[in-house]
C-alpha cells in the first residue's frame, strides 16, 4: 500500500502485513508529523470490494495538484500586485521625466494632486513695470529661470499671458529665455516688452512652453488673412 503524509503530503511504500487490518500509527519520515493509517484491506464498500491502493494514490496526487495551483495563483497575483505597486511608485517618483517624455500624463498627475514639472526649471524673481517711450506706454516682465534639477536643462520658451480682473487673457507674447542650456543649479533669464498693453490688464500668467508649442501657439493665433 502507498502511504501519504497528510501534513507534507510525501508519499511512501508499505506493506499490508505492517499496518495490520485494524491500522496502526505511523510516522513520517520527511516531517516527522504522526497519523492514525489504516490497512487498504479493511476499507471495504457495498460490494464487498477493496479501496485499490492506486485510488488513494491517486487522490493523494489531485490533492497535491489543487494546493500547488492555489499556490501558484496566490503567487501570481501577489507577484502581479508588487509589479504594479512598483510601477505607480516608479511614476509618482520619476513624474516629471514621464511627463517631459509623455506630455499628456501631466494631466492625470494633477487629477491626484501631484505637481509636475516637465522642464526642470521654475520661475524667480518676477518684476513687471509700465513705462512711457515717447508716447507709447510700454509693459516689460522679466524673471529669472532657476534650473532646479541636478543636471543641465535646455531653456524653454516663456508664453506672458495678460489677464484682466475676471482673469481672461485679453493678450498674450512670447519670451525667449538665455542661455539656451542651463546648468544644474543655475539660473537664465527673460524679458518681454510689451508695447500698448491694453489698460484692463491687471495679472500676469506665466507658462513655460516648447518650441514646438511656441510655434503651434502662434499659429492659433495669428489672424485668417
Amino acid at each position: 500500500m502507498i502511504l501519504t503524509c497528510p501534513a507534507c503530503e510525501q508519499s511512501y511504500f508499505a506493506d499490508d502485513e505492517s499496518i495490520g487490518r485494524e491500522g496502526r500509527k505511523v510516522k513520517c519520515a520527511s516531517c516527522g508529523h504522526e497519523w492514525f493509517e489504516r490497512s487498504d484491506s479493511a476499507e471495504v464498500g457495498e460490494a464487498g470490494l477493496t479501496r485499490g491502493a492506486h485510488e488513494r494514490y491517486l487522490e493523494a496526487v489531485r490533492l497535491r495538484q489543487r494546493r500547488r495551483s492555489r499556490t501558484v495563483a496566490i503567487a501570481a497575483w501577489v507577484v502581479t500586485a508588487a509589479l504594479f505597486v512598483g510601477a505607480v511608485t516608479s511614476a509618482m517618483i520619476w513624474r516629471n521625466d514621464v511627463v517631459r517624455m509623455w506630455p499628456q500624463s501631466a494631466t492625470a498627475f494633477a487629477a491626484v494632486g501631484l505637481d509636475v514639472n516637465r522642464f526642470g526649471v521654475e520661475f524667480e524673481n518676477v518684476e513687471r513695470s509700465r513705462e512711457l517711450r515717447g508716447t507709447m506706454p510700454v509693459l516689460t516682465v522679466s524673471a529669472d529661470v532657476r534650473n532646479v534639477t541636478r543636471r543641465a536643462q535646455p531653456a524653454p520658451h516663456v508664453r506672458v499671458g495678460l489677464l484682466d480682473d475676471f482673469g481672461r487673457e485679453i493678450a498674450h507674447i512670447f519670451a525667449d529665455v538665455t542661455p539656451a542650456t542651463i546648468s544644474a543649479g543655475d539660473a537664465g533669464q527673460f524679458s518681454a516688452i510689451i508695447e500698448n498693453p491694453p489698460a484692463e490688464s491687471f495679472r500676469l500668467d506665466l507658462r513655460f512652453v516648447t518650441q514646438t508649442e511656441t510655434g503651434a501657439l502662434r499659429a492659433e493665433s495669428a489672424p485668417e488673412s
